[in-house]
């Protein structure tokens, strides 16, 4: 778990030893990146070897879902918002429904700066700073709380009815056994 936070650490280092200006700056240029917005906001679907068909943008990167969120209300914001990148639209966008995505699960709430979050089956979703790639499921089972940042909560991929996926592929009712990290690709 460590190694998907070794950028995180170094930060948290400098603030210790005296360099905030450097830190500040440092998370500011990561803010800059800290959400990920598009003019379409499609959310389409993957065949995942180990977790079955989850959730991805419209580039091709994982969605999660954060287990301290609620129904219409994103808690990830502020320093929790520059690793777990919001999904956000334009006010007045409407999400997109992939190939495999049910239409009637997608919506929005809303979110800073005059931008709405996508959400499905009423959660709001994110895409994590580490996966840089198409495919990388690098913030499966991700821990808040492990790793000092506010809120506490656990982080994992949305399969198509909206639950989470914790490990293994989804059963039939659309939820998963287990529990653990993931991180390999599609």
């Amino acid at each position: 778990m460590r190694s998907r936070w070794i950028r995180v650490l170094p930060l948290a280092t400098i603030v210790a030893g005296g360099g905030a200006g450097v830190a500040m700056a440092a998370i500011g240029s990561t803010r800059a990146n800290a959400v990920s917005h598009t003019k379409t906001a499609t959310v389409d679907t993957v065949r995942n070897s180990k977790y079955g068909t989850v959730l991805i943008g419209a580039n091709g990167h994982t969605l999660y879902r954060f287990t301290t969120d609620t129904k219409n209300h994103a808690l990830c914001t502020g320093g929790c918002a520059v690793y777990w990148k919001p999904l956000l639209v334009k006010v007045g966008t409407k999400p997109t429904a992939g190939s495999g995505v049910a239409g009637n699960l997608l919506g929005s709430i809303k979110s800073a700066h005059g931008m709405q979050q996508v959400t499905y089956a009423g959660f709001p979703l994110y895409m994590y700073f580490q996966d840089t790639k198409a495919g990388q499921l690098n913030g499966q089972g991700a821990s808040n709380a492990q790793n000092g940042i506010k809120p506490p909560g656990l982080w994992y991929v949305v399969n198509t009815h909206g639950a989470l996926v914790k490990s293994g592929a989804t059963t039939g009712s659309g939820t998963s056994t287990g529990g653990g990290y993931g991180g390999g690709g599609y």
